[in-house]
């Protein structure tokens, strides 16, 4: 439903003759989309939250829900099908008129459930020329899915049961430094498992000599938090730069910086999930901003050295600290974490 009703409205938006059908369309495709999303990811947890809200005000609710199969990789299809029709709206992109090229480009099964969110302008015109095996592409592909299945298989699955462990216990009984280990070993787990699936799968695409974007820059060698955004989920970064926070409008002062900021960073973390922790998550990064923003911190494109090092301590523990609420079962428990591990 995503990828035929895009399709026919990213032709739709481009016959268009005036601005306002053209918005229209535009308008449709976001509730197409947008609305698929809501119904299978998020419709239960607002049933839940008005539901302990009219609790607290003392009514008895019996509110529905709905008990759904999630469909897998649509946080991801959903906004790569979506910029296809924004940038036809905007003017920098042509309706294709090739439906398997378009369904291709969709569902394109190397990236289809973990990324990296790949923008029209870059994958479909890929999928529109002819291509040949290339030995020497199918072997650096190869190297890099040997690469993404040892970040995957040797350090991500040995920290997930140390931080199981960890995270499952009585945090009121456990030492702090154990509880920071738990965070320490949680931010290797999740960078080797999601780094690990994104050169899976661009070493995959290449094999087909299909070129994917990068998506992790060594992240931990970040000096900011900025900097840090820079290189952790490039592709979904990326798209809500272009797609969220300019279109709010506002970002050339400090006041409008900072309310886009703090908008783009909730609703990135509500993207990764339907819970509290990952909008706590995406609101922590959100407020690690504001200093750069208030002191007009200029991005630094240039290699870290040596003595970027305590920068780079401070911004690997602030990134720790987060991931407590990223791993968390709950605000309560994530909050219950952080102050046995400081106490």
């Amino acid at each position: 439903a995503s990828s035929i009703g895009d399709f026919l409205l990213g032709r739709a938006i481009e016959g268009a003759s005036g601005e306002r059908a053209r918005k229209r369309w535009l308008v449709l495709s976001l509730v197409l989309n947008l609305g698929l999303l809501g119904v299978f990811k998020y419709f239960n947890f607002f049933m839940d939250g008005m539901h302990d809200l009219l609790l607290t005000i003392g009514m008895r609710p019996d509110l529905p829900t709905l008990r759904l199969l999630l469909p897998v990789g649509i946080s991801f299809y959903t906004f790569q099908s979506l910029s296809y029709t924004i940038d036809i709206y905007r003017g920098q992109l042509k309706a294709t008129r090739d439906p398997i090229a378009f369904l291709a480009f969709v569902s394109f099964f190397p990236q289809l459930v973990a990324g990296p969110i790949e923008r029209a302008t870059n994958l479909l015109p890929q999928f529109l020329v002819s291509r040949s095996f290339n030995k020497e592409h199918a072997r650096d592909g190869l190297r890099q899915m040997l690469w993404g299945f040892f970040k995957k298989l040797v350090i991500a699955d040995t920290c997930a049961p140390i931080v199981n462990g960890i995270f499952a216990g009585d945090v009121s009984t456990t030492p702090g430094i154990t509880l920071f280990f738990g965070a320490f070993f949680f931010a290797f787990q999740i960078y080797g498992d999601f780094s690990g699936y994104s050169d899976i799968a661009i070493g995959c695409a290449r094999l087909f000599g299909i070129g994917l974007s990068q998506n992790f820059a060594f992240p931990y060698f970040s000096r900011s938090i900025s900097e840090f955004w820079r290189r952790w989920h490039i592709s979904l970064s990326t798209w809500f730069r272009d797609y969220v926070y300019m279109p709010l409008g506002g970002w050339r002062t400090k006041f409008g910086r900072l309310r886009n900021i703090l908008i783009t960073f909730t609703v990135s973390g509500f993207w990764h999930g339907a819970n509290w922790t990952f909008i706590g998550w995406g609101v922590v990064h959100g407020a690690y901003y504001v200093p750069e923003i208030l002191r007009d911190g200029k991005a630094r494109r240039d290699v870290p050295v040596l003595r970027d090092l305590p920068a780079i301590i401070s911004t690997f523990l602030l990134v720790v600290l987060a991931w407590v609420f990223f791993r968390s079962s709950s605000i309560h428990t994530a909050g219950a974490y952080l102050f046995y591990m400081v106490r």
